[in-house]
């Protein structure tokens, strides 16, 4: 397989994976709908960051962390999940409206980019696709590993600019569609915590499973 067609294959997979409802496409979507383009974009960067340091951890289980690795993802995909709970119970516990946030209560940018940071390294979903998948296509017969970690790392986050990034805008413009009926907004909300409560209970109960199975 020559290093384009292995470019190739990594793109499709990569684009299929963020492409999939998860824990930063939910939080991408609540904070847009929430705090409006300028949250949603915020989430999106955040992410973005989250999906750069990915790229260095998969270069560095290549490296040389092949055989802890196994106990770090076990580790991360607990971490991950009981964070992503904490957050998808503060947004159903939550009564924010379209009025409040546009009132000057709105979470500060900065906030919002280290939380989409956060949420995309503990990411259960995103931790196993790097586990997975880094290590097949970071290869030292294409040469020395950083330059091909740039290159993955480039893709990723235009991946997620693209996908995230759109998603964040048309869920902004429907937050500025329901603006007169801010109830709306709230259980919205609280319906994207559900979700991710959901999502990340059975990444947890997945990852207590595997530990007890070691």
């Amino acid at each position: 397989m020559s290093y384009a067609e292995n470019l190739w294959i990594f793109l499709i997979l990569l684009t299929g994976i963020v492409a999939v409802p998860g824990m930063d496409m939910i939080f991408v979507i609540a904070s847009a709908l929430t705090g409006g383009r300028c949250a949603g974009l915020a989430a999106t960067f955040g992410i973005m960051a989250g999906g750069a340091c990915h790229t260095l951890i998969g270069m560095a289980a290549v490296a040389v962390l092949s055989k802890l690795v196994p106990m770090l993802s076990t580790a991360m995909v607990l971490l991950g999940s009981a964070y992503m709970v904490w957050i998808g119970l503060k947004l159903v516990r939550s009564s924010i409206t379209v009025d409040t946030v546009d009132g000057g209560k709105a979470t500060s940018p900065i906030v919002i980019f280290g939380q989409g940071l956060a949420t995309c390294l503990l990411n259960p979903k995103a931790w196993l696709f790097v586990l997975a998948v880094y290590p097949q296509f970071l290869k030292p017969a294409f040469g020395p590993l950083w330059p091909q970690a740039l290159v993955m790392g480039a893709m990723t986050v235009m991946v997620q600019l693209a996908i995230y990034g759109s998603l964040a805008l048309m869920a902004a413009r429907g937050r500025d569609a329901i603006t007169s009926n801010p109830a709306l907004t709230m259980w919205t909300g609280r319906t994207a915590g559900l979700l991710l409560v959901s999502i990340a209970g059975l990444g947890f109960v997945e990852g207590v499973r595997t530990f007890y199975a070691a």
